[in-house]
């Protein structure tokens, strides 16, 4: 190990193996945080400000943050999803930014056909009158839920975990499959029969529409109260992408007036969901805490790939992902020249 490779300094914040921090402080001096709040804050901003590397789970980064941090030059989280960091001001810094897809595309897509599954045979609604003692009689149609297969699957936002749920429905419970995305997905075409729709007449003809879609100024509401009352008022609607990509107000008042019989949620426009969300109390809604890729495997194998990107973007010959590696380079060559 040169002298020049140990003097890279990181900073690494929560779900990180003991084993994954060795191999960080083996060619690093490596602060760690388990967390951060007002307790410590002053200490990470201390940490960061000499930091080479920024490693971590729910990574918090604004531009004041970035102008403290002046030797900052890859920033590795671990997740897919980034909108929560401000790429426009890493790329003015030169700041490499990494992420993990691939390694969490099949356990997100498990999440989202968990939760068509529950939303469809109300799953959660009946286990809780069983629970509570309520079931003393043979059910009736008042507890009947909705059959899953065969049924048509819209699915907004063809990517990875958007496939991965396609191939689910289709393989598995014999679901036509309608999808959205930029460009025809081949593929996706000739294996599942899936057929390509605007996003409007994907919305009219799905019985249970599943959002997977990154957050971003143009999604930012896609699902609003116009396209709510597109739905069939039987479908169900899943969101595992981003809270904010739908209007939340609206779907309540669509689940509340029977605009869309139910709703499947992974994550919320504001996270912890408010105790006093009006979606709290509504049996239509079947909810689970932003758990899209929280297996112990598929976080092992995020948090895994994270550290392989920042060592390889710092000491090696690159990183597997990068989100901006051309305004990194261009930035790297305009240094050189200067």
């Amino acid at each position: 190990m040169d002298e020049q490779t140990k003097s890279w300094r990181i900073v690494a914040v929560r779900r990180l193996s003991e084993a994954q921090l060795k191999s960080l402080s083996e060619v690093a001096e490596v602060d760690y945080f388990e967390d951060v709040d007002e307790s410590n804050r002053a200490d990470f901003m201390t940490a960061l400000s000499k930091a080479h590397g920024l490693i971590g789970g729910k990574l918090e980064l604004d531009e004041t943050m970035l102008a403290e941090a002046p030797e900052l030059q890859v920033v590795s989280t671990i997740s897919v999803g980034y909108d929560h960091l401000p790429l426009e001001a890493l790329n003015r810094r030169g700041i490499l930014l990494c992420n993990t897809p691939d390694v969490l595309t099949e356990t997100t897509a498990d999440t989202a056909f968990a939760l068509i599954m529950a939303t469809q045979r109300r799953l959660v609604e009946l286990a809780s009158l069983v629970r509570d003692g309520g079931w003393r009689a043979h059910i009736g149609a008042e507890h009947f839920g909705v059959d899953v297969h065969s049924k048509t699957l819209g699915i907004v936002g063809a990517g990875r975990i958007g496939t991965a749920i396609a191939r689910r429905g289709a393989l598995g419970f014999g679901m036509p499959i309608l999808y959205t995305a930029s460009s025809s997905k081949t593929a996706l075409e000739q294996q599942l029969g899936a057929q390509r729709r605007e996003l409007n007449d994907l919305l009219a003809e799905s019985d249970i529409v599943c959002i997977s879609v990154p957050y971003n100024d143009d999604t930012h509401h896609l699902i609003d109260a116009d396209a709510l009352a597109r739905m069939k008022p039987t479908a169900a609607l899943i969101n595992i992408a981003r809270g904010k990509v739908v209007d939340e107000p609206a779907l309540i008042e669509a689940l509340r007036c029977s605009g869309i019989r139910a709703a499947g949620l992974d994550v919320f426009a504001e996270e912890p969901l408010p105790a006093n969300s009006p979606l709290a109390a509504m049996n239509n809604v079947v909810m689970t805490p932003h758990i899209g890729s929280a297996t112990h495997e598929t976080r092992e194998a995020m948090a895994q790939l994270a550290v392989v990107n920042l060592l390889g973007a710092l000491i090696g010959s690159g990183p597997l992902n990068a989100v901006n590696v051309n305004d990194w380079l261009r930035s790297a060559a305009n240094a050189k020249e200067a």
